[in-house]
């Protein structure tokens, strides 16, 4: 048998480009991809390292099995019937089913999960005597389910927990930007650490943290207590041990610029810090309690990336003047930057009164936003490209 496996790395929609990258660069082949996802091949090495590693997936599957279904008594009969659970876990482990369903035959994602469990568990009682747990908490072995009209597709989650519960965030703010979201915009801005950034409304201090982990090359799962793979039959703790205990070459932080990161609210600004400090970032991200507004930076060019109040944060009736005074504010003092900022409001983003040089479109949870960028430059565009 081949060592090579065909994965999948889940992320969200908009960070497809991103990923594929990150995983090129770690080594994967047969890279392409899809809605949300990147389809790739490479050893249980590889597997281990993508979960390590990757700043922009959300899970990382290993697929079992692919098949149609006319309903859900078929789907209970063909996983019952098509797969020797036996060779792949024992009934002493605990398993749990996730399942992603777009389907207009599979209309109920609860029911379908039940037919799963109750599939894998009639399997073992059948064949062994005993059958095994159900843990929704924290189980052994999570396994996938996808349907897609009537194709579905089973795997094994080998992360676990989502990918984007980094283990660094001990303190939430209101509405607090996913990590994954984080960490794919800063780098569809482009930023690198030798240009300064600034985050002027941070809340709990995400941006700031994934800006910093990127510069010094930290990989995001340094904080994670656990991954899926790690209580499957075939875990290699050794070859494990060995991708995280991997000495990395010395980071020149020489010539790296300035993290910086305000907010008006004082309870969010604390909250920042005790995330900074617990992911052991606090001498390279330098944090303020500033309002926007107010504060001048004190560069003359830079890097901007923020997420603003926007429905959750702020009162619809202030939302159009917010964003226009934010245009203004960013016009006046912020000459020599590229911002970025994201929103769900498109409406209000208009108000910024700036045109954007480049707009990606991305889902912060359920919200459909706009990440736009915006060249803040003195004069004309046409003064400005002679």
């Amino acid at each position: 048998m081949s060592n090579q496996h065909a994965l999948v790395a889940k992320t969200f929609y908009g960070l497809e480009d991103v990923l594929a990258k990150e995983l090129e660069a770690l080594g994967a082949t047969n890279v392409h991809k899809a809605n949300r996802a990147v389809y790739f091949n490479g050893d249980t090495q590889l597997m281990y390292m993508a979960n390590y590693h990757l700043r922009t997936a959300i899970s990382i599957l290993k697929p079992i099995d692919t098949f149609e279904s006319k309903d859900e008594n078929d789907l209970y009969q063909q996983i019952k019937t098509r797969i020797e659970w036996h060779t792949l876990f024992t009934n002493k482990h605990t398993f749990s089913v996730e399942a992603t369903v777009h389907s207009s035959v599979f209309r109920h994602s609860q029911y379908a999960i039940l037919r799963v469990k109750d599939a894998i568990v009639d399997y073992f009682r059948e064949k062994t005597g005993k059958r095994p747990y159900i843990d929704t908490e924290n189980p052994d072995i999570l396994i996938n389910l996808h349907i897609s009209e009537r194709q579905c597709t089973l795997s094994f989650n080998s992360s676990g927990e989502p990918l984007f519960k980094r283990g660094y965030r001990i303190a939430p703010s209101v509405a607090p930007l996913n990590e994954v979201l984080a960490a794919g915009m800063i780098m569809l801005s482009g930023w690198q650490p030798t240009q300064h950034l600034i985050d002027p409304m941070c809340g709990s201090g995400t941006i700031l943290i994934e800006a910093a982990l990127l510069a010094h090359q930290l990989p995001p799962g340094i904080f994670r207590k656990k991954f899926g793979f790690e209580t499957w039959p075939d875990f290699d703790a050794q070859l494990f041990e060995k991708i995280t205990k991997e000495e990395k070459e010395d980071v020149d932080t020489s010539n790296f610029c300035s993290i910086i990161g305000m907010d008006v609210d004082e309870s969010a600004l604390t909250k920042a810090k005790l995330n900074v400090k617990n992911a052991f970032l606090h001498p390279y991200i330098h944090l303020k309690v500033a309002d926007f507004f107010d504060y001048v930076p004190p560069f003359r060019e830079g890097v901007v990336i923020t997420n603003p109040p926007y429905g959750k944060r702020i009162k619809n009736d202030d939302m159009l003047d917010f964003y226009k005074r934010l245009g203004n504010k960013l016009k006046k003092d912020y000459t020599g930057f590229d911002v970025w900022i994201i929103s769900n409001n498109l409406q209000a983003m208009k108000h910024v009164g700036l045109h954007p040089t480049k707009k990606y479109k991305l889902y912060n949870g359920p919200d459909v936003c706009t990440f736009n960028c915006y060249e803040i430059y003195a004069g004309t565009k046409k003064q400005r490209k002679q």
